[in-house]
């Protein structure tokens, strides 16, 4: 790749004193010194037009051609917003429509192409060709940019300050020499052989084959991998779960991801990781979103967590974040969404390729990830009654007891 920098500190030292003609001679002897890709690179470092150095490349192969005169500066054709006074009013006005985001920022983008402007401006008697409307948009200040997620819907005034708490109860867990995990469901992905996103090196012209349609194939179905994460010791544990697309649906079925999944996801990082790692535990704190199979209102998420509590022995700490603030939960920044990149442009194949794709998942900081394929079937609809709520051990914090709570062995372990 040509190096403009170069040619934009050697143009700077004399073009300062040169006119037009030399102008063009000098920007076209950097673009043919260059060689391939000289063009763009002096187009670039100059300012000049790529049009104008190609005439310059013309005139250095045939000398005589030039003439003796040089155009002064400040000549040639006048700009259209000159020469017609009323184009960028005209411009602005149409872009209004269209216009997306606050009009008092000092930059605007507009969803328009350049072609439908320059024929609506045709339309309203401006002449006017669609490669002149990008410099228009610049000093009207316009330009294009991508969407920016900000918006988080209704914001709860305690948001913070329950951030604040869970930061507070994991520095004082860990302090403690007792683990802190973050759970989480990470994305359903189908089965078989369809398009991943991303892209990854292959030889050139073979890209994976993949199908057209991304219809659930009947006997792969889909995975749902429900993650634990350890953040102390930068380890996750991942159990996948696959259900073929043509199993029950209706009544009574199974179902890809409920309660019973998610605390059997803690019961496998236990079993494999856990109590290896934490041999004198006897507390266990758990951050969870405020939504979905682990959600702070899921009735069957506390009573098998109190199932889990009994069998362990193991004193239960959970923390929901705040309804609208799934990614502040670090499992998603922190395990997620380095298993997205160990996969991308992977067709997910088979049960296999998913379970070595994740457990093959490292960063640079050090984080390593195990895996485990879960098999069991989870039946969905399950009801819990008032009466089994009242036999759970659990007790709520001062601070939000909806969101922050102990669950207790009920028997000793």
């Amino acid at each position: 790749m040509v190096d403009a920098s170069v040619i934009r500190e050697r143009f700077a030292a004399v073009g300062g004193g040169l006119n037009e003609r030399s102008r063009r001679l000098l920007a076209a002897a950097e673009a043919k010194t260059a060689g391939y890709g000289g063009i763009a690179a002096a187009s670039r470092a100059t300012g000049i037009a790529r049009s104008t150095i190609g005439r310059g490349l013309k005139d250095l192969a045939d000398p005589g051609s030039l003439s003796g005169k040089v155009r002064r500066p400040g000549s040639g054709r006048r700009p259209l917003s000159e020469t017609d006074p009323t184009l960028l009013e005209t411009l602005r006005q149409l872009l209004e429509p269209a216009t997306m985001g606050d009009p008092m920022r000092p930059l605007l983008w507009v969803s328009k192409s350049h072609a439908k402007l320059a024929a609506s401006l045709g339309a309203m008697g401006h002449t006017i060709a669609a490669r002149s409307i990008p410099k228009l948009l610049g000093l009207l200040k316009y330009r294009r940019q991508v969407n920016r997620k900000t918006l988080e819907g209704s914001r709860n005034p305690d948001r913070d300050a329950q951030f604040a708490h869970i930061n507070a109860a994991a520095i004082a867990t860990q302090a403690a020499g007792q683990p802190v995990i973050s759970i989480d469901t990470k994305k359903k992905e189908l089965i078989g052989s369809y398009k991943n996103a991303g892209s990854d090196y292959r030889p050139a012209g073979c890209p994976d084959q993949v199908n057209v349609h991304d219809f659930v194939n009947q006997d792969l179905g889909k995975v749902v991998p429900y993650g634990v994460y350890d953040i102390a010791a930068n380890a996750g544990c991942v159990s996948p779960r696959v259900r073929p697309a043509a199993g029950p649906r209706t009544g009574s079925g199974i179902d890809n991801d409920t309660a019973q999944f998610s605390v059997n996801s803690i019961r496998c990082w236990l079993e494999v990781m856990g109590r290896e790692r934490y041999p004198q535990m006897n507390q266990l704190m758990i951050t969870a979103d405020g939504g979905g199979s682990n959600g702070s209102r899921v009735r069957l998420f506390k009573v098998e967590l109190q199932r889990l509590a009994d069998e362990t022995g193991l004193t239960l700490q959970v923390c929901h974040y705040p309804p609208g603030t799934s990614k502040w939960n670090k499992i998603e920044h922190r395990l997620f969404c380095h298993i997205t990149q160990t996969w991308r442009g992977r067709p997910l194949t088979s049960r296999q390729t998913v379970v070595e794709l994740i457990a093959s998942t490292t960063t640079r900081t050090g984080l390593k990830v195990r895996c485990e394929l879960d098999t069991r079937t989870y039946p969905k609809g399950i009801k819990v009654s008032d009466a089994q709520i009242a036999t759970l051990n659990i007790s709520g914090d001062t601070f939000h007891p909806e969101w922050n709570y102990t669950i207790s062995p009920r028997v000793p372990p």
